[in-house]
């Protein structure tokens, strides 16, 4: 979904950041200083920067002058640090920072944060409206195409698709395609954990199996989707 780049020298903090990330969709590039971040964003503007504040080589808020002074902050930045003092903090922001957050850093502090940095990013960079597109004829107004088996979905809204869950006959959900990406995902991953919870009873095990996702990172998505488990265990969804 957008392009990130990963400034820390703390390889642990570095592998953290991608994994999580790279399970929100988001293509993840790292640095391990301030001359690979130099290097990076020389090859490209990446859509959000992860800048720690300590690095042995150049300082994270002394990159981000550097970055300020060349006309090369024209992506959103969010400082990161686990001992930064509220001046540094501020200095940051003052300079073109977007945010900070204090490590350790929570999951959901970064996913707001990162989410709140794409979207400064995306209305920046907005170009203006297009011409309006052409109305769909009757016969693509009049049914939503079925992912999995390319055929029309019955009764389906205008402009939306049918997403038939594969064993359950008779049973489909709909999903608009007028959904923002990031929303649309959200409710896909929703359906297709929530089918797959219903199918083997509840089981975090077999559910990690058909999934291909480690138990720890299976809880996470659900507790982000905001699926519980429990609930469709005993409803047998």
């Amino acid at each position: 979904m957008a392009n990130i780049l990963v400034v820390d020298d703390e390889m642990g903090i570095r592998e953290l950041l991608s994994e999580i990330l790279g399970d929100e969709g988001h293509a993840v590039q790292l640095a391990e200083n301030a001359q690979q971040a130099r290097e990076a964003r020389a090859a490209g503007a990446p859509d959000l920067v992860l800048l720690d504040i300590w690095m042995p080589d150049t300082d994270g808020v002394t990159l981000l002058k550097e970055w300020q002074r060349d006309g090369l902050l024209t992506m959103p930045v969010i400082m990161m640090s686990g001992h930064a003092t509220i001046d540094t903090a501020v200095e940051a922001t003052r300079i073109g920072a977007m945010n900070f957050l204090e490590k350790p850093i929570a999951l959901q502090k970064l996913l707001k944060a990162v989410q709140q940095g794409l979207t400064r990013a995306q209305e920046t960079v907005r170009a203006p409206a297009p011409a309006p597109r052409p109305q769909p004829q009757p016969d693509e107004a009049a049914a939503g195409v079925a992912f999995g088996n390319g055929a029309p979905a019955q009764h389906a809204p205008v402009r939306a698709g049918a997403l038939v869950q594969p064993g359950a006959e008779g049973h489909t959900f709909s999903l608009s395609f007028d959904l923002p990406l990031r929303e649309a995902r959200d409710a896909f991953e929703r359906m297709y954990f929530e089918h797959h919870l219903g199918r083997e009873g509840g089981s975090m095990t077999r559910v990690a199996e058909k999934t291909g996702l480690e138990r720890t990172h299976l809880y996470r998505k659900l507790k982000q989707l905001g699926v519980e488990p429990g609930k469709l265990a005993k409803k047998g969804v």
